[in-house]
This record gives C-alpha cells, sequence and structure tokens, in this order.
C-alpha cells in the first residue's frame, strides 16, 4: 500500500523483470540447429506483413543495428490488428510491457551478446544470428499468441 516505494521499484522492475523475460524468450529462440527460415502459419504472416521473408529479415537487422547502446530488435505481434510488427526497445524494456505487442523474436543488441566473438561490429553479429534462430519456438510462440 506504500505508493511512494511502488513508484520508486519501477525502474528496478522494468530494468531487472524486463531482462528476465527478454532472456527467457532470447534463449529459448535459439539453438544449435537453428537458421533457416520459418514455415507454416508464421512463414504466410511474414509473406503478408513484410512481402518476403528476405524483406523481413532486412527490416529487423537494420532496426537491431539501429539500437542506440544496448537494447533489443524485436518481432512481435500485434493482437488488435493481427498483424506481425518490428519494434526496437532500449535496455532491457520488455516489448509488451513497451509498446503492447506480444514478443515472439527477440534479438539482443548489448554488446555483451557478442563482444567477445564479434568486438564492436554490431551487423557481423546480426548477419550471423539469423543461423541460430529457432524458427519452431518462434512459430510455437505465435500459434500462441493468436489464440
Amino acid at each position: 500500500g506504500d505508493v511512494t516505494t511502488q513508484v520508486s521499484l519501477q525502474p528496478a522492475l522494468k530494468f531487472n523483470g524486463g531482462g528476465h523475460i527478454n532472456h527467457s524468450i532470447f534463449w529459448t529462440n535459439l539453438s544449435p540447429n537453428g537458421g533457416g527460415e520459418p514455415k507454416g502459419e508464421l512463414m504466410e504472416a511474414i509473406k503478408r506483413d513484410f512481402g518476403s521473408f528476405a524483406n523481413f529479415k532486412e527490416k529487423l537487422t537494420a532496426v537491431s543495428v539501429g539500437v542506440q547502446g544496448s537494447g533489443w530488435g524485436w518481432l512481435g505481434y500485434n493482437k488488435e490488428q493481427g498483424r506481425l510488427q518490428i519494434a526496437a526497445c532500449a535496455n532491457q524494456d520488455p516489448l509488451q510491457g513497451t509498446t503492447g505487442l506480444i514478443p515472439l523474436l527477440g534479438i539482443d543488441v548489448w554488446e555483451h551478446a557478442y563482444y567477445l566473438q564479434y568486438k564492436n561490429v554490431r551487423p557481423d553479429y546480426l548477419k550471423a544470428i539469423w543461423n541460430v534462430i529457432n524458427w519452431e519456438n518462434v512459430s510455437s510462440r505465435y500459434a500462441t499468441c493468436k489464440k
């Protein structure tokens, strides 16, 4: 019932809670057997909303490269419009709490995600991450959020 304390905790909850939510999605959307392209309903939605898988990939990569500092590039589902959308969030801001979009695929563009292998060349990391995307998991998240 202490509103002052609740308000003072909001930044920590957003950062730490968002970090937990974002990484929980991120880790399940990666697989050493990943890559390729999605199939089924998700692929049809990508074609409908972005024209092609190549266009989608290019747009999500560009949004992710463009994040200033640390943050996330996202593929989300807009339940009201019944469409996929691309968005970026700063820091650990959770996609749904920040934009209302249901998170399907998040790409961590905090430097710690890629620095040891890619140094400060974020575009190289983003080019490579498509080789480990677990499309089965992303497709499952899509099917669940449409219900």
